[in-house]
């Protein structure tokens, strides 16, 4: 069957198309995808303004609209972070049901981790062990452990790209004292988290995802996104501690320069790399793979999961 996921991110609206069927691994046949930042677009008082929703709004239609161009049968539509989080979800949630008919849902925190972990789960199979998982959104940071499909320990900290940008990075390129600054607060928010996870013991196999991700190991020398998706892409710990100075004196345009960097995300980079290496550091990883599959794909899983044999 040919299945769409629709996802409302942080950063993006991505529509998702695959071929799936289950037991077998679910094929991209289509991507459709806007650039819609709601991360950056909540007011002083947390809710997403008037101009936010029309927008939102537009993009589910056009991605409807694509869905069905595409022959999709079943959309999963789903929201994280930014919607999530907004003062003004239900009425955002509600405007959105009755402009488009599509009832987003709202994905925990912990959701988003644990699903993103079956993700990586299937990906890399049993023979990976224990699995660190780390997924760097726009408006979240994800952290999930464990050796079966649903992970032992999950956590979901606001350290998103897009949200630590807005909030610690004004400048362009951003000011040295505010750089040193929004080291120290994401640092201590996930050491807080820590001792959750070590409990459990050593992983045998740390990943990540996301676009961050993605972009940081390029920059450091991983294949192209274009060579495929079974090419196997490294990021190390000493890449990104001699990355992250580099990118803190950089303007967003000459990030969007860089291999990889789209100029869309360019001026979020700095803060997902100080994310990156705060998470690597403190857990202490010394070098990372870059998954393919990440939340999008979890939860077509789950779906396949749940359809009659």
């Amino acid at each position: 069957m040919r299945l769409g996921v629709l996802d409302v991110g942080s950063n993006t609206v991505h529509l998702l198309v695959v071929d799936a069927h289950p037991g077998a691994c679910p094929l991209p046949a289509h991507s459709h995808k806007a650039e819609l930042r709601l991360a950056e677009l909540l007011d002083g008082d947390g809710a997403i303004g008037p101009e936010g929703v029309e927008r939102l709004v537009t993009v589910v239609q056009e991605a409807l609209q694509a869905a069905e161009d595409k022959g999709v049968e079943d959309v999963l539509p789903f929201a994280t972070s930014a919607v999530r989080e907004a003062a003004n979800a239900d009425d955002v949630l509600a405007r959105v049901a009755e402009e488009t008919g599509v009832r987003l849902q709202v994905l925990s925190g912990a959701d988003e981790a644990r699903l993103t972990f079956l993700a990586a789960r299937r990906w890399y199979g049993w023979s990976a062990g224990k699995l660190l998982v780390l997924d760097i959104g726009g408006g979240s940071l994800e952290i999930a452990y464990g050796i079966d499909e649903d992970p032992d320990a999950a956590v979901s900290l606001p350290l998103g790209a897009g949200r630590l940008t807005a909030s610690w990075l004004p400048g362009d390129p951003p000011d040295p004292a505010d750089v040193r600054a929004l080291r120290r607060h994401v640092r201590a928010e996930i050491a807080r988290t820590v001792g959750d996870f070590s409990r459990h013991g050593a992983p045998d196999h740390v990943v990540a995802t996301s676009k961050t991700f993605k972009q940081l190991a390029r920059i450091a020398g991983a294949a192209r996104s274009g060579d495929g998706l079974y090419v196997q892409r490294q990021l190390t710990r000493k890449a990104l501690e001699e990355w992250v100075p580099k990118l803190a004196a950089m303007p967003a345009a000459d990030r969007a320069g860089l291999p990889g960097v789209s100029e869309a995300r360019a001026g979020q980079l700095l803060a997902g790399a100080l994310v990156a290496e705060g998470a690597m550091d403190l857990f202490g990883v010394e070098e990372l793979e870059i998954c393919p599959w990440a939340l999008r794909e979890g939860v077509i899983l789950r779906r396949l999961d749940h359809l009659p044999a």
